[in-house]
């Protein structure tokens, strides 16, 4: 028999462990996300990667490999590369669905990948930058593996400028999926793509729909979790809530951003 003082407590996990736990229980379902597996975006990479005819394009941060899936008709090989091993098993069955060949994987932190300097001619990076533990150290990566006046393609989801939308973004996010970093603003995201050696040449933003039951269910989401984000959402301000364009059912918008250098 224990009490509460003897009851033993998980080791807490880094943030590398953090993101694989999450994720790999959860693989599958980024796959057949709607969210991810559709949108203008994803033409934009086909579009870009077919003018480039690239030899060997990497999808960074591969996720369910849907970036991978556009680039590869046009490339001569894709390499997918994500932190997380099972994430990357789901992509290879997947890529083997659709009879795509051409589509290698390859477990890595975007902080430290295991490539030689320009191993590429085509990079992609779609909806994966706020897991990274140090964005700026994954960015420098990209630019060091990519081949000089090669095109990269960045996207992911933007913090509002409003401080206040920014707070609650960050929270629900956080509360959603505890590997979670941040949601940069667009700001920050071409000053860390300056930084990194980066030159932006077109900015697209958009907005995108999340349904709740979807957001939360494909990430398995804990009950007590989902509430606190029910409860931030019912208590947000006005301008928060019409920024969001929060919902009856907790349905909202986010802005996206699309970068391409």
């Amino acid at each position: 028999m224990t009490n509460d003082n003897s009851r033993q407590t998980a080791a807490p996990q880094d943030r590398h462990e953090l993101v694989e736990s999450q994720f790999g229980t959860t693989a599958a379902a980024y796959v057949t996300s709607k969210v991810h597996a559709s949108g203008a975006d994803l033409d934009r990479i086909a579009l870009r990667a077919r003018e480039a005819a690239p030899r060997h394009a990497l999808d960074l941060g591969a996720g369910g490999g849907h970036a991978g899936y556009a680039i590869a008709p046009h490339a001569g090989a894709v390499t997918a590369s994500d932190l997380s091993p099972r994430m990357l098993d789901v992509i290879a069955a997947e890529a083997a669905r659709r009879g795509i060949t051409n589509i290698a994987t390859r477990a890595a932190p975007a902080e430290a990948l295991p490539f030689a300097d320009d191993s590429f001619d085509f990079l992609a990076c779609r909806f994966s930058t706020h897991h990274w533990r140090d964005a700026e150290a994954g960015l420098r990566e990209a630019r060091r593996v990519l081949a000089p006046g090669c095109p990269a393609i960045f996207i992911d989801v933007i913090a509002p400028a409003d401080p206040a939308a920014d707070t609650h973004l960050q929270a629900v996010e956080l509360l959603r999926d505890l590997s979670h970093v941040r949601d940069y603003a667009a700001a920050e995201w071409l000053a860390m793509l300056a930084r990194a050696g980066f030159a932006a040449k077109r900015m697209t933003t958009a907005r995108l729909r999340m349904d709740f039951a979807d957001w939360t269910g494909r990430m398995r989401t804990p009950p007590e979790q989902v509430a606190a984000i029910r409860a931030l959402q019912r208590a947000a301000s006005s301008e928060v809530s019409a920024h969001f364009e929060i919902e009856a059912d907790g349905s909202f918008t986010i802005d996206t951003v699309l970068i391409e250098t």
